[in-house]
């Protein structure tokens, strides 16, 4: 397995995909009953392989990632080339996952406590499984408004 098998929530979201997916491998309803019962083993082989179908399909869409900690946000913005990152560091002991931390960052962006980095960098031989560790490392899939201002903020 590539990526991470999905999980039971996921998988009954995309129940349909899912029954689409065993078809293509000409795989009735009986059958895979018949294969969950008496081949567990290729049962799990089959999840596995539809999750990483399904995570490829993402990744491959994939063009912003943020990831919101106490005292720091990364901004990922994934183009074709490259990786480039907003990083924004608090030095002073404000949460930024809350509404209220948030709001102080918002109201005091050229404060002293407010350090701004970039930095770009080129993915690895894989660029989807980079995009998967960033999400595996805590990173939300957005639609990069947060990116889009501050790097208009910035540059």
């Amino acid at each position: 397995m590539k990526y991470a098998r999905l999980t039971k929530e996921q998988f009954e979201e995309l129940h349909k995909e899912f029954i689409n997916f065993l078809a293509t491998q000409t795989i009735t309803a009986q059958e895979w009953d018949d294969i969950k019962k008496n081949k567990p083993e290729v049962a799990e082989q089959e999840l596995d392989v539809f999750s990483d179908l399904v995570w490829e399909g993402v990744l491959n869409k994939v063009v912003y990632i943020e990831h919101i900690s106490p005292q720091q946000i990364h901004l990922f913005h994934l183009n074709d080339e490259h990786m480039h990152l907003i990083a924004i560091k608090i030095k002073n002991p404000i949460d930024l996952t809350t509404t209220d931390g948030f709001n102080w960052l918002r109201e005091n962006l050229m404060d002293d406590d407010v350090e701004f980095l970039q930095a770009k960098k080129d993915y690895s031989e894989d660029r989807n499984a980079d995009k998967f560790k960033l999400i595996q490392q805590g990173g939300v899939i957005t639609k990069g408004d947060l990116f889009k201002y501050f790097d208009k903020l910035i540059n």
